[in-house]
């Protein structure tokens, strides 16, 4: 009589078999299946890979595939209902206008004509600027200076020139000092100027005034020739280098048109007496002369050398101030000492009418002749001293 070895796992109880028909089973004893009849295969010792190989398939079919498949098909359906849930508002429309790129103005600020504070602060803005240019437009350059001064190699020449260097160093720009020597440029002199910090311009006099009273009169003339040749414009002033003067004296020149004039504070020769030589103005319109009884009956116009300035045009433009004729306007060598003054000064104007008195009504002295200069003090060569070992006192 057959019969059925059934396996004693006890995880799995194989069915029944029908009609001696067998099914799958698993047992410990590595027995692939088993039918109904009672032939068994006969176990090996040794497993083959193909045997492994059926026996997890056979596993995997029997239990795991189908609680697998259940779990993947649950998580399926929970994240597709996740996915497709309305949770909030999502606009899917694309328009073109979201690929525009952004604006970078400024907002547009409204600004209304009818507001008060906009329309003083615009106002008061335009009226500064106005009033800005009103004034520059009004402001004139300053006429340009121009100061002729004749010098000469002596003792108080240094300090002479060094003394009148340092107050044009003070006198408000344009202005340019022409400083005129004899026959040569030396070189102390030279050397004085550029140390002044001055515009100058260094000229020489070829002509030889040792038969000139005035030796100054050759010089002046070479300046007077310079300035028509490089039609310099300005107002041109002798300003002798041992005269004294202020500062209110060449900002007051700025102001003459053609011909200006003041008073002068003289020391005379003898230096025991000091006497006033110039215009008596009424405002600015002169009316009389200060002098002495001694020249007051030889000399046209009463001033000094140093009491007068001029505008350069009438030397190389005579035309512009009606002159028939442009003879050259010199001073004379040929007139008698003092009289180079008047003598130059009728060449310029006719008379007082054509005359501007400065520094207010001429009630000022702001210039000062004193004759400090001696023929008796030896001119030391370069201002240097060639012997300054000599002891002459000792110090105990």
């Amino acid at each position: 009589m057959a019969s059925i070895r059934r396996t004693l796992f006890p995880a799995f109880h194989s069915r029944s078999s029908q009609n001696g028909a067998g099914g799958f089973s698993s047992s410990p004893s590595n027995k692939p299946f088993h039918t109904g009849n009672t032939k068994h295969f006969p176990s090996s010792s040794t497993s083959t890979p193909s045997t492994l190989l059926f026996t997890a398939f056979n596993l995997i079919y029997r239990r795991g595939w189908r609680r697998s498949f259940c779990r993947c098909l649950l998580f399926f359906l929970i994240g597709l209902l996740f996915g497709i849930a309305p949770f909030g508002h999502m606009d899917t429309e694309i328009q073109a206008e979201d690929f525009a790129p952004p604006d970078l103005r400024p907002p547009d600020v409204d600004l209304q004509l009818e507001d008060p504070i906009v329309s003083y602060v615009a106002l008061g803005v335009n009226t500064r600027l106005e009033e800005q240019k009103e004034v520059a437009d009004s402001i004139e350059p300053l006429k340009q200076l121009i100061v002729v001064t004749p010098t000469y190699n002596r003792a108080f020449q240094a300090y002479f020139l060094n003394r009148l260097g340092q107050v044009l160093r003070l006198v408000k720009p344009p202005l340019v000092w022409i400083v005129v020597e004899e026959k040569t440029v030396s070189l102390e002199t030279a050397e004085i100027l550029r140390k002044t910090g001055v515009m100058y311009r260094h000229v020489v006099s070829p002509h030889n005034s040792s038969n000139v009273k005035d030796r100054g009169v050759h010089q002046r003339n070479a300046a007077l020739e310079h300035i028509e040749r490089h039609k310099l414009d300005g107002i041109v002033f002798f300003a002798d280098d041992d005269n004294a003067y202020t500062l209110e004296l060449f900002e007051s020149l700025r102001t003459i048109s053609r011909f200006g004039t003041w008073p002068v504070a003289m020391l005379e020769q003898s230096k025991n007496k000091a006497i006033l030589e110039g215009p008596v103005c009424n405002a600015s319109q002169v009316i009389g002369w200060h002098t002495n009884e001694k020249s007051k009956r030889l000399r046209r116009f009463h001033v000094d050398m140093s009491g007068f300035a001029f505008n350069s045009t009438i030397l190389w433009d005579p035309k512009r101030w009606g002159y028939p004729f442009s003879n050259p306007i010199r001073q004379l060598d040929t007139v008698k000492e003092g009289l180079q003054e008047t003598t130059f000064i009728a060449q310029v104007v006719e008379d007082e009418s054509q005359m501007e008195g400065i520094a207010p009504g001429c009630s000022r002295i702001v210039n000062w002749h004193l004759h400090l200069d001696t023929g008796n003090l030896v001119y030391p060569k370069g201002w240097q001293l060639q012997k300054n070992l000599e002891v002459t006192l000792p110090i105990k």
